[in-house]
C-alpha cells in the first residue's frame, strides 16, 4: 500500500497521512554522517566525549571527501550554539574533530579549512571565557603545525594581533596564565614558520658538491666501504663527505642597507636568537620541536643540501661551545615522533642529516655524550626484526635503506669519540637484557654488531687502543651459550671485531 501510494498516486499524500511510506524517515532517511555526527555528542553535558565516534567521524570524512564542507559546516554551527550557552565540554569535541581531521584528512583541508579558522576567530574573540580562548590558541597552532604551503599564510596573518593581545593579558590566576601560555605558543609557531619560509638555501650548494670530489677524505671512504663487506652498498654521496663552512653571523647594527632590505639575513637573524635562547636541552627542545615539524610537513629532510640540514648546521655553528650536541640529539630524538615513527623512508633521510651534523660537530670536537647511539640502536633494531618479518620487497628496501643510514651515522659518531668505554657498557647492558625469543634476540645482536664494526672501524682510523671491558666480556661469554644458533655466532663476531680492530 505505501509504495503504491507514494510512486503511483501522488495525489493521496495529502489524503492518506496514516500511510508509514510517507512519513519523512521513511522517503528520505537520515544520511550516514548527519548520524555519526549526533553521535560524537553524549546525551548529557556531563559525559565525557565519544573519542571512537570522533575517530570515525573523521574516517569516514577520509573516505568521502564530498561530505566534509557539510561535516565542516554543521560543525561550526554547533560551535557557535554552543558558545551561546557557555557549553564548554561541547565545545570542545567540536575542537576535537577538527583536530581529527587535521590529522587524517590533510589532503582535503580545503574544504573545511575557512570553517575551522571562522571557528578559532569566534573562540578567540569569547573574552568572557578564558578557556575557550585557550582553545582557540591551541587549535590555531595545529592548524599552523599542520601547513604543507603558503596557501594560507594570509589567513593565519589576520590572527597576529588578537594572539598578541591574548599574551599581553594581565593577571596571576591559572587560566589567564594558561592563556598567556598558549598564545606564546602560537606566536612562536607563526614565527617559526614565517622564519623558515625565508630561509633561503645557499645558491651554491650545488656547484660545492661538484667541486667537492677532490677535497672527500677518500681515505677514510675506502676504509668505510671495505669494512662494512659485500652487506651493504658504498652508496655515499659527495654532499654526505663535504662539511659545511661556518656562516658569518649577523649583527642587526652593523648591517648595511641592502641587507636591511633583505628577508633571508633576517630569518638568519631569528635562527641566532632562537639559538642564543637554547641554554640546555629543554629549552632547545622548545626550539626546534617546532621546526622539525615544520620540515615534516613539507619534506625538507630529503636532501642533504636541504632546509633541514641548512638550518640545522647553522644552529650547531651558533650553539654555544659544548651545546652542539644536543641538536644532534634533539635530530635523534625527532625519530620516535608520530609523523616519523611509521616511515623508514624518512626516517632514513632525518638519520644521514645526523650523520653529517655529527660529521661536522666532531670536526671541531670531541662527542662527550652519546646518549643518543642507544637509540640509534634501537631503531636499527627494530628495522633488523622487521625485515627478519616483512613480505614485501619494498619494506624490505626501505629497511635496508634505512639500516644503511644508521651503520653511516653510527661510524660517524664513532670516529667523534675520543673514549668509547661508555659504548661498551652501553653493550653490555644490551647483552644482559637479551631476551630468549629468536627473532628480538637476533635483531638485538645485528644491531650490536653493525656498532660493534663500526667501533672497530673508527679504532682502526684513529690508531687507539682500549682494553677489552670486563663486563661486555661476561655477556659475550653468556651470549655464547643463547639456545639460538645465529645469536651465538653474532656474539663470536661481536667479540672478535672488537678484539681485534680491522677494516676488513
Amino acid at each position: 500500500m505505501g509504495i503504491i501510494s507514494r510512486k503511483i498516486f501522488p495525489a493521496c499524500e495529502s489524503m492518506c497521512v496514516c500511510c508509514p511510506a510517507l512519513r519523512s524517515r521513511s522517503r528520505q532517511p537520515v544520511k550516514r554522517y548527519k548520524k555519526l555526527l549526533s553521535e560524537i555528542f553524549p546525551k548529557s553535558p556531563g559525559a565525557p566525549p565519544n573519542e571512537r565516534k570522533i575517530t570515525k567521524l573523521c574516517e569516514y570524512a577520509a573516505r568521502n571527501p564530498f561530505r566534509i564542507p557539510k561535516i565542516a559546516k554543521y560543525l561550526e554551527e554547533r560551535c557557535y550554539k554552543e558558545l551561546r550557552c557557555k557549553h564548554v565540554k561541547f565545545i570542545n569535541i567540536v575542537i576535537e574533530a577538527y583536530n581529527k581531521l587535521l590529522c587524517m584528512c590533510k589532503e582535503q583541508m580545503a574544504y573545511f579549512a575557512v570553517n575551522l579558522l571562522n571557528v578559532v576567530s569566534e573562540l578567540l574573540d569569547n573574552s568572557k571565557q578564558e578557556a575557550t580562548q585557550i582553545l582557540g590558541c591551541q587549535t590555531l597552532t595545529k592548524f599552523i603545525y599542520s601547513q604543507a604551503d603558503g596557501t594560507y599564510t594570509h589567513n593565519i596573518e589576520k590572527f597576529v594581533h588578537k594572539v598578541c593581545k591574548l599574551a599581553h593579558e594581565d593577571g596571576e590566576e591559572h587560566l589567564r596564565s594558561c592563556l598567556r601560555a598558549s598564545s606564546l605558543q602560537c606566536l612562536s609557531a607563526m614565527i617559526v614558520h614565517a622564519t623558515l619560509d625565508n630561509y633561503e638555501l645557499d645558491t651554491h650548494a650545488e656547484d660545492d658538491d661538484e667541486r667537492g670530489e677532490p677535497h672527500r677524505n677518500w681515505v677514510d671512504e675506502v676504509v668505510r666501504c671495505e669494512g662494512r663487506g659485500a652487506t651493504v652498498a658504498c652508496d655515499a654521496s659527495p654532499s654526505n663527505m663535504i662539511i659545511r663552512p661556518q656562516p658569518e653571523k649577523k649583527d642587526p647594527s652593523l648591517l648595511t642597507r641592502e641587507e636591511i632590505e633583505t628577508p633571508k639575513v633576517w630569518a638568519q637573524i631569528c635562527i641566532q636568537r632562537m639559538v642564543e635562547l637554547a641554554k640546555e636541552s629543554t629549552t632547545l627542545r622548545l626550539v626546534v620541536d617546532p621546526m622539525f615539524v615544520y620540515f615534516d610537513s613539507r619534506q625538507h629532510w630529503v636532501s642533504q643540501q636541504g632546509l633541514a640540514m641548512v638550518v640545522l648546521s647553522d644552529m650547531s655553528y651558533w650553539e654555544a661551545s659544548g651545546n652542539q650536541q644536543l641538536v644532534l640529539a634533539a635530530v635523534v630524538r625527532h625519530l620516535d615522533h608520530k609523523n616519523v615513527a611509521h616511515d623508514p623512508q624518512l626516517k632514513s633521510y632525518i638519520i644521514q642529516v645526523a650523520a653529517a651534523l655529527a660529521r661536522q660537530i666532531r670536526s671541531r670536537r670531541m662527542l662527550a655524550e652519546i646518549g643518543f647511539v642507544s637509540d640509534l640502536c634501537r631503531h636499527l633494531r627494530k628495522s633488523f626484526q622487521a625485515t627478519l618479518e616483512s613480505v614485501g620487497e619494498q619494506d624490505t628496501n626501505l629497511n635496508i635503506l634505512l639500516q644503511n643510514s644508521i651503520e653511516d651515522c653510527l661510524l660517524e659518531i664513532a670516529k667523534g669519540i675520543d673514549d668509547v668505554r661508555s659504548l661498551f657498557n652501553m653493550m653490555a647492558i644490551s647483552l644482559e637484557k637479551l631476551p630468549s625469543s629468536g627473532s628480538v634476540a637476533r635483531a638485538t645482536v645485528g644491531s650490536l654488531m653493525v656498532l660493534a664494526h663500526m667501533i672497530s672501524l673508527a679504532l682502526v682510523t684513529s690508531r687507539s687502543q682500549q682494553v677489552f671491558p670486563e663486563a661486555l666480556h661476561v655477556q659475550l661469554m653468556k651470549a655464547m651459550l643463547h639456545p639460538n644458533l645465529e645469536v651465538r655466532v653474532g656474539a663470536h663476531q661481536i667479540f672478535s671485531a672488537l678484539l681485534i680492530p680491522s677494516s676488513s
